[in-house]
């Protein structure tokens, strides 16, 4: 007898039996395909027996299944689900093969028999029947489907519905709007029997004077106060309705001088040093005539609040950063390198094309343009007042970051929320422009606050322990901008956030005066998409609070810096030293980049230093504090490509048990076992009087502790579902060629419509 080798599965198999067909097997029942809708969540339109291309070799490992259209997403409905992976960060409001349709960049059909291509948007006609689609997503990934068993009506009807949804006609109808009035009513009877405060957030928002007041406070800023003249927005549109000014001014003398800034945006306070500096940032004078007048006016006020020092620095940033196209060009170009091209025979090519974007350049210029406005504010007690056109781009930016190297509150968790709402949210930055979330004007769209993120991950990488937070809460943080169910990045300021959420509520039956961050909260209370246990992926172990130390030798310590900042420059071999990594964890780059910027602070020159390079210097030459000041690293080979977030989603850059996450992984196993040993310390009770140590009951379950990882054998090697993208995974998302190239690039090539940004940019269809 011989084994007959089993007949591949096809088309057929997706198929019902015929009535009256005799068949020996009875075959299973079909699984019926639906989608996890979210209250408010509708069905638009559908297709069946769709491919999803997972391998970028071959087909054999694709998913069949529905594609479905909502008025939220674009969701995929596998017809054998893959084996869920045990340790994968699991959303609650998005499945494995789901696509908010806010992040879509570009909505792409293709027909390969005829060659043809078409970028969709609202509201267009389709004259040829897609064999496939396209995918591009703002958060990197590039999804494809394949047609080839779907009805061409139902896969051109499926196509145009993604293109229109994903391009409403009007802020209301973004899916966040539908969902939250459904989910305010229905949560109704569990607030009635006793809601937490501001729905249990711990992060200040920044809408009432009272969390203004609490700042002024923890900062003491004795010299200024809460002013409520743009209360219902009555002075400026875009700022916030409660600003900290000096108190030697009168709000009467506040309404004359706004009168003379871009959309009369006065100067904001931002923080203040304990020295008596403070920082602050505002929009240009439009009258040049009263300029100098207005402007001495203003001056002299926050002298007058800071008493140690009667000069202030101001810093225009539009004269020395790139503006807000800079930046887009600069972001469009490294996507297209680590996410679109192929990578390069050389390794020194592809870092060279990574350099020559500039993307790295502008992180790095942003950071060195935060540390010299540390100097003035700590090392000549100078106020310093950040002056930009509109005040609502590269100050966001600049002031967040000189506040998170000066202040370690805002390198803790909640601090960095408070932080991102304070500077970014309240101070009326553009998220609804620059994210570009109805698709209306591409020339507004800007990706400041990613860039923001970039230079917040340089500072982590190189201060692993000064910050609570890790660099996957940095990446679902920016993911979550392209989710419309939260209020924090819908907007575009204050006054557009309150009028839209009063009409919100007015429509969805929402009594008066109820609390807005009650009915459309903030992403903060990260319990809405995460569990708690995949919340502890957020937390730093490392991580050094206030007061905390460390026991070196049987000996507490504190974290230190002994080497001087040259000493580390000049190539360490250990990858982390003292609290402080070096370059080897990092891609290095060539000196071209170095050669287009001037000197830094770091190295011992011969020729004459600035005062700010000779305080940078001696600020390195002391011991590190991680709950005091911190100076990122400026030079070409500290300043890193951000892996995590570029290249999560190409398969050729994930390495197996490797990357960051297998540090973490024994850190985390590391402090849960401390942490299980100090329990049991705390637990121990004292003897009997028999003379024998009673141990009390065990601690709380493991379920229940802090720790993602848990404590395990010294000897265990890394799981094998730990790679370099960890927690996320590439599967299912064809984000490049390899150099053999995969069937996307070969097709593609052979019709020669390989789509890059750029030139979706510029053709016309």
């Amino acid at each position: 007898m011989f084994s007959v080798k089993p007949i591949k599965p096809t088309f057929k198999c997706y198929l019902p039996p015929l009535q009256g067909e005799v068949t020996k097997t009875i075959d299973p029942p079909i699984k019926k395909l639906e989608p996890k809708l979210l209250p408010g969540e509708i069905v638009v339109n559908e297709a069946n027996f769709v491919r999803k291309c997972i391998s970028p070799e071959s087909s054999q490992d694709d998913l069949w299944g529905k594609l479905i259209c909502t008025n939220f997403k674009v969701s995929f409905i596998p017809q054998d689900s893959p084996t869920k992976q045990k340790f994968q960060l699991s959303h609650l409001l998005l499945g494995d093969h789901d696509v908010p349709l806010t992040c879509l960049e570009h909505v792409v059909t293709v027909n390969d028999t005829k060659g043809k291509k078409k970028v969709l948007g609202s509201n267009q006609k389709l004259k040829f029947n897609p064999t496939e689609l396209i995918l591009y997503c703002k958060d990197l990934r590039i999804i494809r489907f394949c047609f080839d068993e779907a009805g061409p009506e139902s896969a051109k009807k499926v196509c145009l519905a993604i293109a229109h949804y994903s391009h409403p006609a009007d802020l209301h109808l973004l899916f966040g709007f539908e969902y939250q009035g459904r989910r305010y009513h229905e949560c109704k009877a569990e607030r009635l029997n006793g809601s937490v405060p501001r729905g249990g957030l711990q992060t200040a928002i920044f809408d009432r004077p009272s969390d203004w007041d609490r700042e002024i406070k923890r900062t003491g800023a004795s010299e200024w106060r809460v002013c409520s003249i743009n209360e219902f927005y009555c002075v400026s549109s875009s700022l916030p309705e409660f600003i900290v000014v000096p108190v030697s001014l009168a709000d009467q003398d506040l309404k004359q001088y706004s009168i003379y800034f871009t959309d009369n945006r006065l100067p904001l306070w931002c923080w203040n040093h304990p020295n008596g500096s403070a920082l602050l940032r505002t929009a240009s004078v439009c009258d040049p005539v009263q300029q100098r007048k207005i402007e001495q006016r203003i001056i002299t006020a926050i002298t007058k609040s800071n008493l140690q020092c009667s000069e202030v620095f101001s810093s225009d940033l539009d004269k020395c950063l790139p503006n807000i196209q800079e930046i887009q060009s600069s972001f469009i170009k490294i996507r297209q390198i680590c996410v679109i091209d192929p990578f390069e025979e050389s390794e020194e090519r592809w870092l060279s094309a990574i350099e020559n974007s500039r993307w790295l350049e502008y992180v790095r210029a942003f950071l060195k343009h935060a540390a010299e406005m540390v100097y003035h504010l700590e090392g000549r007690n100078v106020s310093v007042v950040l002056q930009e056109e509109e005040d609502r781009d590269l100050n966001c930016v600049v002031s967040s970051l000189v506040q998170l190297m000066l202040d370690p509150h805002y390198r803790s968790f909640f601090g960095f929320q408070s932080l991102v709402q304070k500077e970014w949210v309240m101070a009326g930055h553009r998220f609804l422009d620059r994210c570009n979330h109805l698709k209306k004007n591409d020339k507004e769209e800007s990706p400041v606050f990613m860039l923001f993120l970039d230079c917040v991950w340089q500072m982590m990488n190189q201060y692993p322990a000064a910050f609570e937070f890790t660099e996957t809460y940095l990446t679902v943080l920016s993911d979550s901008m392209w989710i419309p169910l939260f209020s924090t990045f819908l907007f575009s300021s204050s006054k557009q956030r309150a009028q839209c959420l009063m009409d919100f509520a007015r429509n969805k039956a929402i009594p008066q005066g109820e609390d807005p961050v009650v009915y459309f909260p903030p992403v903060w209370n990260w319990s809405q998409q995460f569990s708690l246990k995949d919340q502890t992926l957020f937390n730093n172990p490392m991580y050094v609070g206030k007061g905390a130390s460390c026991v070196l030798n049987g000996e507490v310590k504190c974290f230190r810096r002994t080497k001087k900042y040259g000493s580390i420059l000049r190539g360490a071999s250990v990858s982390l030293r003292n609290g402080l990594r070096g370059a080897a964890d990092g891609f290095t780059r060539r000196g071209s980049l170095g050669s287009e910027l001037k000197p830094e602070f770091s190295v011992m020159k011969e020729v004459v230093e600035s005062p700010s390079e000779r305080f940078i210097r001696d600020w390195f030459s002391r011991p590190a504090d991680q709950q005091g000041l911190l100076i990122p690293l400026l030079t070409p080979s500290h300043v890193t490509l951000w892996k995590l977030y570029f290249l999560r989603w190409v398969p050729e850059a994930c390495i197996p048990m490797g990357g960051s996450i297998t540090a973490y992984h024994k850190l985390s196993q590391l402090v849960d076992e401390i942490e299980m040993l100090r329990d049991h310390l705390r637990q121990y009770k004292a003897p009997t009087p028999g003379g024998t140590p009673n141990p009390s009951p065990r601690g709380p379950p493991a379920a229940q502790r802090r720790m993602y990882f848990k404590a395990a054998s010294p000897t265990d090697s890394p799981p094998e579902f730990l790679s370099s993208t960890f927690p996320f995974t590439p599967v299912g998302n064809l984000c490049r060629r390899s150099i053999h190239g995969t069937p996307i690039s070969k097709f593609l090539n052979g019709a020669r419509i390989w789509l890059s940004t750029e030139t979706l940019a510029n053709d016309s269809f």
